[in-house]
């Protein structure tokens, strides 16, 4: 889900006129704080059935540390690995190069 988020702001962005490397780390700054206070709020909840040992807590334990791993996991991710992908496959697809506004 914060993927498609980041990568629609991104699209707006690039359409204003801004430049792909530019929208790129715009919109991974824009888009980093509600992703990292999401990520947040879902670990602090889980956090206690993760670290949890009483009655219960092997059946909790396993499926609350897996997914507390993937929130702290996922946003770095989303936010380093995504942009990157994205500048390297897509590169400036859809807008003018350097070399063709220089000629221009």
């Amino acid at each position: 889900m914060n993927g498609i988020l980041i990568m629609t702001y991104y699209n707006q962005v690039k359409a204003s006129g801004m430049g792909t490397v530019e929208a790129m780390f715009h919109a991974a700054e824009q888009r980093m704080r509600p992703m990292l206070m999401t990520a947040l709020s879902a670990c602090i909840g889980l956090l206690p059935a993760a670290v949890s040992t009483g009655i219960g807590s092997q059946v909790q334990r396993p499926l609350a540390t897996v997914i507390v791993g993937g929130m702290f996991i996922g946003p770095i991710l989303l936010l380093v690995l995504v942009p990157a992908l994205q500048t390297l496959f897509l590169g400036t697809e859809g807008g003018p190069t350097p070399e063709a506004e220089a000629e221009a």
